[in-house]
């Protein structure tokens, strides 16, 4: 059995666990995650760049770093494209040899969205079967931010016979859905899943594996609960941003002299690493 995402997709759902995704811009906060996955018992990780951390730190160079760390920790580490929107940003992904694309075509109309995501997948896969390819349906309100309010009404929500025509006319191996979760952390709201809409879609699709974006900002117990009703990754952001920050300003006020960045840096980094371990250890213990 060949080691790719998909085997350990597999491995997780039927354990009824899941695998945790986390997205990076820098190699530290990169380091941080993979430490943190490795050391909380994870069997593998997803990282991620959205299309706008791709561009900061280079498609080439986030593989080369994502290749060296696998190397060096021996630890099944996965180069996932984040909502890339193009099929020109994901043949880029792809060439550069990304593990994993998520071709966002959610706000394109239904066809579209098929047609698009079956020319990414046959692309990729022809390229390299062991790609894993993700689809998007539902509107996924939010950004990877903190917001004070998201209005988002069940009219958002993936449908259960949508998500059926979608997957057999594009074949994806993994699809996103929505079912109460929004990008981003909101301060103003209390974010709510509808678990009876997640376990339609689930009993509906059974051999896809159902991703949950946005998990920033919501309980513990929410994400248990959705592991629980079929969901096998799980997607954190916001809060690894919110973590990182605090922690640096927090090294800067404190020492304002210091000009070595691994000695300022070093708090914002053991501050992911603490958040990844604590996010990892829902996905393998479900309750």
């Amino acid at each position: 059995m060949k080691n790719n995402l998909n085997n350990y997709l597999q491995q997780t759902k039927e354990k009824q666990e899941a695998i945790g995704h986390f997205n990076f811009a820098t190699a530290d906060v990169l380091r941080a995650i993979v430490e943190g996955s490795k050391e909380a018992g994870a069997k593998a990780v997803m990282v991620g760049t959205s299309e706008g951390e791709a561009s900061f730190l280079g498609l080439k160079e986030a593989v080369a770093l994502v290749r060296a760390i696998r190397e060096d920790y021996n630890f099944p580490v996965f180069l996932n494209a984040d909502h890339f929107k193009s099929f020109e940003k994901c043949k880029t992904a792809i060439d550069e040899g990304y593990d994993s694309i998520i071709i966002d075509a959610s706000t394109l109309e239904f066809e579209e969205n098929i047609k698009l995501t079956q020319k990414v997948l046959e692309y990729a896969k022809n390229k390299n079967p062991d790609v894993s390819i993700e689809g998007e349906l539902g509107y996924l309100r939010g950004s990877s931010q903190v917001q004070q309010k998201i209005e988002i009404t069940p009219e958002d929500f993936t449908k259960p016979e949508e998500a059926k025509v979608f997957v057999e006319k594009t074949g994806v191996d993994r699809l996103a859905i929505v079912f109460g979760n929004i990008h981003g952390i909101v301060t103003d709201q209390e974010e709510k899943l509808d678990i009876n809409r997640l376990q339609q879609i689930s009993l509906t699709i059974p051999d896809v594996f159902l991703v949950l974006h946005g998990a920033s900002g919501l309980k513990d117990q929410d994400i248990i609960n959705s592991i629980n009703n079929g969901i096998s990754n799980i997607h954190f952001n916001t809060e690894l941003r919110v973590a990182y920050k605090e922690s640096l300003e927090e090294a800067l006020h404190q020492k304002p002299e210091e000009t070595t960045p691994y000695k300022y840096l070093a708090s914002a980094i053991r501050a992911v690493k603490e958040l990844v371990k604590q996010k990892t250890r829902f996905f393998i213990k479900t309750q």
